[in-house]
């Protein structure tokens, strides 16, 4: 059983590739900026897709003309449009809809910068493909929209998840995994808030290459694994943790720059997206935590041959995953 458990576990880890991007949070983005009492310039930026834009639609209150915009162009990243609108009144608690959005998994943050009063940040959701503009926005909507940014982009970037799961194989200790991933989440809060803050800039390729060389790191230590002979990495997991994790907060602060920050509410937005990064990695945890606690309830490890088979497997399929991404994404450079 537990060889059958460690093959699909392997094949499901040799498949992530072909599944998924390491950051799959990709979101459309529409800007309004007010320029006079009734006029407002709007920028849409919509998700690649295959070549062309992601198939979706922004279209502003009946008051405003025009209420879409022409056909966006690539800009090499995404597809932009931006057109002047001309509101008849105030659009606060007006409607703006963004049609098509229903038909896919992204989200479109609705970026609003009024002339007299702070920047608001909202989001529009597959199920909430229309947002009623509030003529009084406060700081807890940008915490949530952002904390569940932050949530979803780490439940959505498979190289962070496989180096934590490489972790909780390396480290058998608790209070050691308890000190490392403290050390994980010291770290990279750090790099993330200069990199968002605009005070640490590093090129997001490299980056993600050293993001995967990390994971590659953590798996040739589970193969070197034996027992009474303890690696570094098992002796001091917080420093190799605290090492690595100054580059996976790099890595998130590049989904945050495709994102943006509302310039009113910096502080809110970027503590909001940290926290939410937190609560999807322990989420992830404990998923991972409750898996292995029922295959020792059904007696998947107690042999040490069973243990170090399943041990071996994983350490490989992390391996070749790690591996792929490197070299996928060093030949990007």
């Amino acid at each position: 059983m537990t060889r059958i458990l460690a093959a699909l576990s392997a094949l499901w880890l040799m498949l992530v590739p072909g599944q998924s991007q390491a950051h799959a949070l990709d979101p459309g983005f529409l800007d309004l900026r007010q320029l006079s009492e009734n006029t407002w310039q709007v920028l849409s930026r919509l998700p690649d897709v295959n070549g062309r834009p992601m198939a979706i639609e922004a279209v502003l209150p009946e008051i405003c003309t025009p209420r879409s915009g022409p056909a966006p162009q690539d800009d090499g990243a995404a597809w932009v449009s931006v057109w002047v609108a001309q509101c008849q009144g105030s659009i606060a608690d007006q409607p703006i809809t963004v049609d098509g959005l229903e038909l896919q998994r992204n989200d479109v943050l609705l970026r609003m910068q009024p002339l007299t009063a702070e920047a608001v940040t909202l989001r529009f959701t597959p199920d909430n493909t229309m947002l009623t503009i509030p003529a009084d926005p406060s700081t807890w909507a940008v915490f949530a929209s952002y904390f569940q940014l932050g949530f979803e982009h780490i439940l959505e970037g498979w190289d962070h998840l496989l180096f934590v799961f490489a972790l909780i194989v390396l480290v058998r200790d608790p209070w050691q995994l308890v000190g490392a991933a403290t050390a994980f989440t010291v770290a990279h809060s750090i790099t993330l808030a200069l990199a968002a803050l605009g005070l640490l800039q590093v090129p997001g390729p490299p980056v993600e290459a050293v993001i995967a060389l990390s994971i590659v790191f953590l798996a040739l230590e589970i193969l070197r694994h034996k027992d009474g002979q303890l690696r570094l990495s098992e002796q001091y997991p917080w420093i190799v943790c605290f090492s690595f994790a100054l580059l996976h907060g790099l890595g998130f602060a590049g989904a945050l720059s495709e994102i943006g920050l509302p310039t009113g509410d910096i502080p809110a937005a970027l503590l909001a997206f940290n926290i939410g990064v937190e609560a999807g990695q322990l989420a992830f945890v404990s998923v991972v935590a409750l898996g292995l606690a029922v295959l020792r309830v059904l007696g998947a490890f107690q042999s040490r041959g069973a243990r170090d088979w399943a041990t071996t497997v994983t350490g490989y399929g992390i391996g070749t995953v790690s591996m792929y991404w490197l070299i996928e994404r060093v030949s990007g450079f």
